[in-house]
């Protein structure tokens, strides 16, 4: 819907006054809005990542963030994700110790019954400055939306936009 427009007639050497200001609301700058679709695995792997960062910054490791894998990953995953985080002490999800401060997925591939997905997740220190970005192929199964593997692309001290 556009704006009327303002018609002003001028008498030649007059002083224009300026024109009133617009609303606040129409100069606010709008917000990135987020979207999915609940049949998507790619959407479910970023659902997971979202839900899953808020709850370990907001409660750390407890009730929620169990529940969180217990509904997005596959039963046999989870069971060797607990025996992956026993021996490299860190998280298995995240395959780092800590919470990053921000995460992208996007679609990688499709093919042999699987859906990839790759995750970046970046860490920021005290001064909100990103300082490490790890990089994680995920692997999901479509019928089920559910992650059913992990692997890590690598992590960097070099840390970029996208």
């Amino acid at each position: 819907m556009s704006e009327p427009s303002t018609v002003r007639h001028i008498t030649p050497g007059s002083t224009v006054p300026p024109l009133p200001s617009p609303e606040p609301a129409a100069t606010a700058h709008v917000a990135l809005g987020h979207a999915g679709r609940p049949l998507s695995a790619v959407d479910h792997v970023a659902d997971f990542y979202g839900a899953y960062t808020d709850a370990l910054r907001d409660r750390g490791r407890g009730q929620l963030a169990d529940a969180l894998r217990h509904h997005y990953l596959a039963p046999e995953f989870r069971r060797s994700l607990i025996s992956w985080e026993a021996v490299h002490d860190r998280d298995g999800v995240l395959r780092a110790r800590g919470v990053p401060s921000s995460w992208r997925v996007v679609y990688d591939n499709s093919g042999t019954g699987h859906c990839w997905t790759r995750v970046t997740l970046v860490w920021e220190d005290d001064e909100n400055r990103p300082y490490r970005t790890t990089r994680l192929l995920v692997r999901s199964d479509p019928a089920t939306r559910r992650i059913c593997g992990i692997r890590s692309l690598g992590t960097s001290d070099a840390v970029d936009a996208t």
